[in-house]
């Protein structure tokens, strides 16, 4: 058990100190912004919000949130009936590829125009 907590504490060691040494230090005025969503922090507060911006944050949230529901599918699969389980996991699956299918027809996910 010793060897075991020694090897992994060394290897966490080496990859925490590999982790400083490697990447390249070049800071610029994007990455030394404390705001990751590309707006100018001291400038002015009434820009037009892009509304694709925000419809793929929607969508990305979304997505998320199904595998958060669909996470606990493998340990109900051993309720007594999984049918209900598998009919549900079904649905929610169905009901999303045709949200993604609507989306997709209708340039949701285009960028560009």
């Amino acid at each position: 058990m010793l060897m075991f907590f020694s090897v992994a504490s060394i290897i966490s060691i080496l990859l925490a100190l590999i982790s400083f040494w490697l990447p390249s230090m070049a800071p610029d005025s994007e990455k030394l912004s404390p705001y990751e969503c590309g707006f100018d922090p001291l400038g002015s507060a009434r820009l037009p919000y892009s509304m694709r911006f925000f419809l793929v944050a929607i969508l990305f949230l979304l997505f998320d949130l199904e595998i958060a529901l669909l996470l606990p599918t493998p340990w109900s699969m051993q309720l007594t009936n999984p049918l209900l389980t598998i009919i549900w996991t079904s649905t929610i699956i169905i009901l999303l590829t045709l949200g993604f299918i609507y989306e997709w027809i209708q340039g949701g996910l285009e960028w560009a125009e």
